[in-house]
């Protein structure tokens, strides 16, 4: 167990983002034409998890309109008719709109459907945020106006990891609403 919570602090300790990159998401939320931003999340297995729980928390405790597109009968519609790699291509490119924000979270960064996602959100001029670990040239780690990247191969600590940056940023958003 020892081990697991010292791969965590180390790959916390050597994240990758860009300079700012907590005040950088914080901008691209600010700068919806709309007021507040609207959220999307993305993610497979546990990402999905954290995108679940991340459009939930967002909502409720930073009063955003969230998406998170996991359920089952459209996952499974889209997939059927469409393939995998659209499963969120489609629901982003109908609600999508410039300046909305797409949070898209993979553990590999080389999920087709989260890139999928990341170009239907580019096509609709939304600001993206990529999650990502495992390899270091993943090809999310750069799509994104922010990219954050966690250096573990272990599913565990960039799952974690994942959860931290985002409910760090959720934080630091609330916390300045509160000034």
């Amino acid at each position: 167990m020892r081990d697991s919570f010292r791969d965590l602090h180390s790959a916390l300790d050597f994240m990758q983002c860009e300079d700012n990159a907590f005040d950088q998401v914080k901008n691209l939320i600010n700068m919806s034409g709309f007021g507040k931003a609207r959220l999307f999340f993305v993610g497979n297995g546990g990402s999905a998890a954290i995108a679940s729980h991340m459009a939930t928390d967002w909502m409720k405790n930073g009063d955003f309109p969230t998406f998170c597109f996991n359920d089952g009968p459209l996952l499974t519609c889209i997939t059927n008719d469409l393939g995998y790699e659209n499963s969120f291509w489609l629901p982003i490119d109908m609600h999508g709109q410039i300046g909305d924000v797409l949070f898209a979270i993979s553990s590999s960064g080389k999920s087709p459907n989260i890139i999928s996602a990341v170009n239907a959100a580019r096509g609709k001029r939304m600001n993206v945020v990529t999650l990502s670990g495992f390899k270091s040239d993943n090809p999310l780690r750069s799509m994104g106006q922010v990219n954050f990247y966690v250096p573990s191969d272990n599913y565990g600590t960039v799952e974690i990891a994942h959860l931290a940056i985002l409910h760090s940023i959720l934080d630091e958003v609330m916390a300045d609403e509160r000034k």
